[in-house]
């Protein structure tokens, strides 16, 4: 059973940036390289919602509108990790970020589409 944690998220005021890294475990580097990654994110009272994807190689992304030029999704097989940098951080990019996991070759921004999710990371923005 692949696992997926999420680590990085932290309170930030607006304009700061943040890293958010998430860790594959029990799954080979073969295997993850495998698989297309996305974060998703939830806000209270609201439905979880694609953020950004990337392909199983890596070499092509995804961004919901929003934070187009902002964050920037990457993917690194050889240590089983996706990385969101979010930059320009606004309030309303307050929420829980999840890291999803599916075996897809190219991006996918389908919440459906994944079939490994992780707990998720707390990103508050202050204003």
């Amino acid at each position: 059973q692949v696992q997926l944690v999420e680590s990085g998220g932290a309170l930030v005021q607006a304009g700061g940036s943040l890293r958010l890294s998430c860790a594959a475990s029990a799954v080979s580097g073969g295997t993850f390289s495998r698989f297309a990654m996305a974060w998703f994110r939830q806000a209270p009272g609201k439905e979880r919602e694609f953020v950004a994807a990337i392909s199983r190689s890596g070499n092509n992304a995804d961004y919901e509108d929003s934070v187009k030029g902002r964050f920037t999704i990457s993917k690194d097989n050889a240590k089983k990790t996706v990385y969101l940098q979010m930059n320009s951080l606004n309030p309303e990019d307050t929420a829980i970020y999840y890291c999803a996991a599916g075996n897809a070759i190219l991006t996918v921004v389908t919440l459906s589409r994944y079939d490994y999710w992780g707990q998720g990371t707390q990103v508050t923005v202050s204003s």
